[in-house]
């Protein structure tokens, strides 16, 4: 073919978007896409476009027809969408970074910096929710509003669309984008009829288990193609499994420490002191917790070695040059761990499509989708570097040899008295999405046309247990740390044989809750979200001109979320003797497998509780479990919105010397926000145990005018410049409105939540160029600029216990009178700041060159984003006593994907890079730390397909293929390893069959 019969492919072929090939005349191409150069019609041909080629043709026929920014994702063919992960998709797109959960599985993106609270997304044209639960270092449950994509197969999606910039016409609720899931429709293919079934085996190098996966699509049309019907389905199952090592947290040696001083001259000693350490008196006293003046303890022998002590007793920071220990930083509960999952994930979609005329569509779209997990986590770990004197922790450890970097990070220790634990917690979850929705488009005449929606979807949490049971060992001697040769993951020796039952105890605490030798935690289970959305939207065009039309719409939704969960009774809650003729051993199994991750010298497996003999021995399932008698959480988020907009559309045509289209319009929103909690009230001491939850309602209004402007200028017929401009807002989370608060009278310590919290607004401005220089090519680049005005954090501050509004029985059985000040950690409504950056975009077609290299192409973008907002640690009184400045919490300041292509319609081979900054993860972090983290990530994927014929195409694809682990850290100079596992390679080999 010639380049003359060559054309770029435009967004008038969505109606073949899904088809094995695309046939597509070059004259309506140029029409749909805008000024071209002139052709010599002579020399016009139809072309044929397939697979990863042509879904990238499609897409970025979209990008170019749309006024705002807008980047598309579509599918390869039936039922194939390009990635195995919808989350995972979007990394190729310029400006979205992706969040992973466990397993490696993308969860959640950003956007330009700004994370997944900020990110609306919309299913078939409607707002959705979908949540899903997750290890506690990736956040544990989501019951907010970030939206987590791994709850979806990809296979019941046909393309996905990612809007940076807003108009009047797109509801409101995003500083980031708004991502736009498509499900198939009858009449998105030319064929009468269409079949598709996919199945697909998937091997991990961890887990070493072959998975299924499988797919179909079916869709028919009758009547003289004016109705139409679509089924979908789709089924995996997986057992996933990483292996790595946890810190929990990484705290100063005084953090834990005993004080031999007084409340006016604290002395903080980190450790229990050794023989002929005399300054002030031996730790912990002679005569607490069984110490004498040789041992910390009945079965610790105080050390020998004075240098090790003074070590970390002489080691200072600069905020704390008083306090022994604070510039010395060790892991908290330093821990190996191993997770495994067992995953369903099913769904499907029912279309009924009806067009019975060019002028009329109505379509009926149900959506299903189920993601059922079953995790299993267990660690083996040393327990005492996380416990005061109080519960027998740390002060009675005794250092017997360390050393530290010149940050202050842990290098090698060994310890005498450390506590070994193992640990188990099975967490199971199933999170449900429902959705249906009916939606129309009319046109009357060439100049008027109306559409609406109308829908609901339900978004299900449930988790019905999360089952922690563990077993300890008191003192074990010879434990030990080793960062050395610049590991950031430690060789631990537990100095015991943690293959051994016997090694471990588990039986009723025997001194006062002061020895823990084992029990169990329901951490607040059974739980249970559900996220309701009701959707109604009308709206009306009417084409004034040739060059102007003008848009009235209004909307109102319903989003309705509900959240509550369960404890056990008092009487429940006691850990219980084994049974007779039951010994510890009948109740555990081995974790075993764990191949080269921990590294040599490091235990290859351990011995934990089995949960499921452990449940049977203790009758779990008939223990009782109550709500909010027991103190359990229990909210409810309503939120009411009533919008209009009205919106000028032009278009120039080519009646200026430079065609100008875009939109400008105004969408006003009000919202009705009620948010009710209950905060538990703790009966008195003594007295029998009643239902005490005191219920507190907030009701609230608030209203944003949101103006937008969309410009895009045909400087040549292949050069456009976009300019945009608009006022965006982000509601809070919904789990922050809760009018709930939580009281350590111990600890004189609060956390209290705020309805009455606006939300996150900003200014916004992009400026792009894009220069579509070849078909199917593209080179752009695009600065953007936020202006975000508002900002939510937590701030700490020392407020009297009466003036929080909170009922005095929660200060029962404590000496704490109301009078006396609490360190409360608040929700506040803060100043933001800046936020700016620029994306390098580059998807180029190498069909000018000879022969094979005809077939190849390239993918490459690059984001550079910066932001400045100021995080307030502490204020009294409203004036602020310290704060730091830094990025916003998630943004990745530099991120790049990259894709090495080779696709000739029979065979297709991809290779896909994607890089992602580090980025913080949390602000503050512990005394003596900046921030947690998250280090940068490099993936490696690739995927092949061949198409043997035309109705039988092979797939192999292969995931991680250098075998990057993700890792968490604290604080920006140390970098200390706060968690790091080993997720495998992932392989897939399926095949397609198609009519």
């Amino acid at each position: 073919m010639s380049n003359r019969g060559r054309s770029v492919v435009s967004a008038a072929v969505s109606a073949a978007l899904l088809s094995s090939s695309l046939v597509i005349p070059l004259a309506a191409l140029a029409a749909e896409t805008g000024p071209a150069p002139q052709q010599d019609n002579s020399q016009l041909e139809e072309i044929v476009v397939t697979g990863f080629r042509g879904s990238l043709n499609t897409a970025l026929a979209e990008k170019r027809a749309e006024t705002g920014s807008i980047d598309v994702i579509a599918a390869e063919d039936i039922g194939k969408f390009p990635d195995s992960n919808l989350a995972e998709s979007m990394q190729r797109i310029p400006g979205v970074t992706l969040s992973r959960g466990d397993g490696g599985e993308g969860r959640n993106i950003s956007v330009r910096g700004l994370g997944p609270l900020f990110t609306r997304v919309r299913v078939n044209g409607m707002e959705a929710a979908a949540q899903a639960g997750s290890s506690d270092i990736y956040g544990a449950g989501n019951n907010g509003r970030s939206f987590d994509f791994n709850v979806f197969p990809t296979e019941i999606f046909s393309q996905l669309a990612v809007r940076k910039t807003p108009s009047a016409d797109v509801e409101e609720g995003s500083l980031g984008a708004t991502v736009d899931l498509k499900a198939p429709r009858p009449f998105d293919f030319a064929q009468d009829r269409v079949f598709s079934l996919t199945g697909r085996g998937v091997f991990n190098t961890i887990s070493e288990d072959l998975d299924p996966r499988a797919s179909m699509l079916f869709s028919q049309k009758f009547f003289d193609n004016t109705f139409g019907v679509l089924a979908s389905a789709a089924f995996q199952k997986r057992n996933i499994r990483e292996v790595g090592y946890s810190a929990v947290d990484v705290l100063s040696a005084n953090t834990n420490g005993n004080n031999i001083g007084t409340s006016a001259a604290p002395i903080l000693l980190p450790y229990c002191t050794p023989i002929g350490w005399t300054a002030t008196g031996p730790s912990p006293v002679t005569g607490s917790r069984g110490s004498t003046a040789s041992n910390c303890s009945a079965l610790t022998p105080r050390s020998s070695n004075l240098a090790a002590f003074n070590t970390v007793y002489n080691m200072r920071r600069a905020d704390a040059p008083n306090t022994p220990g604070s510039g010395a930083f060790l892991p908290r509960l330093p821990r190996y761990v191993n997770s495994e999952q067992d995953t369903e994930r099913t769904g499907g979609t029912l279309t009924l499509q009806w067009k019975p005329n060019e002028n009329t569509d109505i379509a009926l779209d149900g959506l299903l989708s189920r993601y059922q997990v079953e995790r299993r986590d267990n660690y083996i770990l040393g327990l005492s570097f996380g416990r005061s004197l109080t519960n027998n922790g740390q002060p009675m450890v005794a250092v017997k040899d360390i050393s530290f970097d010149k940050n202050g990070s842990l290098e090698y220790a060994v310890f005498d008295g450390v506590d070994v634990r193992s640990e188990g917690l099975v967490d199971q979850f199933v999170s449900t999405f429902e959705q249906a929705n009916l939606t129309f488009e009319h046109r009357f005449n060439d100049s008027f046309k109306i559409s609406g929606l109308a829908g609901r979807s339900n978004s299900i949490w449930d988790g019905p247990m999360r089952l922690q049971t563990y077993m300890d060992h008191i003192d074990a001697q010879n434990f030990t740390l080793d960062f050395r040769g610049g590991r950031e993951t430690p060789l631990i020796g537990f100095g015991i044989d943690v293959n051994d039952p016997a090694s471990f105890q588990y039986a009723p605490t025997p001194d006062g809750n002061q020895t823990v030798l084992g029990g169990f935690s329901t951490q607040g289970k059974p739980s249970r979200n559900v996220t309701q959305i009701a959707n109604f939207d009308l709206a009306g065009e009417w084409q004034a001109t040739d060059q102007i039309a003008l848009t009235l719409g209004g909307q109102y939704r319903e989003n309705d979320f509900h959240s509550r969960n369960s404890n056990l009774v008092p009487s429940q809650a006691a850990t219980l003797a084994l049974p007779n003729g039951v010994t510890l051993a009948d109740l555990t199994r081995r974790i075993t497998g764990l191949n080269d991750s921990f590294g040599s010298g490091a235990p290859a497996s351990w011995v934990a509780i089995d949960s499921k003999k452990w449940r049977e021995v203790f009758n779990f399932a008939d223990m009782d479990f109550c709500e909010v008698e027991c103190g359990a959480a229990q909210s409810q988020i309503l939120e009411k919105v009533t919008s209009g907009f009205f919106m000028f559309k032009f278009d120039s045509g080519r009646d200026w010397r430079f065609p100008v289209r875009g939109d400008i319009g105004v969408r006003y929103v009000k919202t009705d926000q009620s948010a009710v909690g209950y905060i538990p009230v703790v009966a008195p001491a003594g007295a029998p145990f009643q239902a005490v939850g005191q219920r507190n309602q907030v009701d609230r209004e608030y209203s944003d005018t949101l103006p937008s402007l969309n410009v895009v200028v045909d400087l040549t017929p292949d050069l456009l410049a976009r300019f945009s401009a608009s006022k965006v807002m982000s509601r809070p989370e919904l789990g922050n409105l809760t009018p709930t608060a939580t009281i350590t009278a111990t600890t004189r310590t609060g956390t209290v939540n705020n309805p009455f919290l606006d939300p996150i607004r900003a200014k916004t401005a992009d400026v792009a160029l894009e220069w579509y220089f070849r078909p199917g090519s593209l080179l752009s680049a695009a600065y953007f600029y936020k202006d975000i005005e508002t900002y939510i954090q937590r701030i700490t501050s020392p407020i009297v216990y009466t003036e929080l509004g909170l009922p005095d029985s929660l200060l029962a059985g404590t000496p704490t009178l109301p009078s006396e000040i609490f360190n409360v950690s608040r929700l506040e409504n803060t100043k933001g700041g800046p936020l700016k950056g620029f994306e390098l975009n580059a998807q180029l077609q190498l069909d000018m060159l000879p022969g094979m290299w005809s077939h190849f192409g390239v993918l490459a973008n690059y984001t550079r984003v910066e932001s400045e907002i100021q995080y307030i640690l502490t204020s009294v009184g409203g004036v602020i006593t310290s704060s730091t400045t830094a990025d916003l919490v998630g943004l990745s300041k530099n991120s790049a994907s990259g894709t090495l292509f080779y696709d000739d319609g029979t065979f297709s081979i991809r290779t896909t890079g994607t890089f992602r900054d580090k980025y913080i993860r949390g602000i503050p972090a512990s005394a003596g730390s900046d921030l947690q983290g998250n280090g940068e990530t490099f993936y490696l994927d690739a995927a092949a397909s061949w198409n043997f014929n035309d109705y039988l195409t092979v797939i192999l694809e292969a995931q991680n293929l250098t075998e990057e682990r993700n890792t968490l850290f604290i604080d920006s100079t140390r970098e200390d390893t706060l968690f790091q596992t080993d997720i495998g390679r992932t392989y897939t080999l399926g095949a397609t069959i198609k009519f």
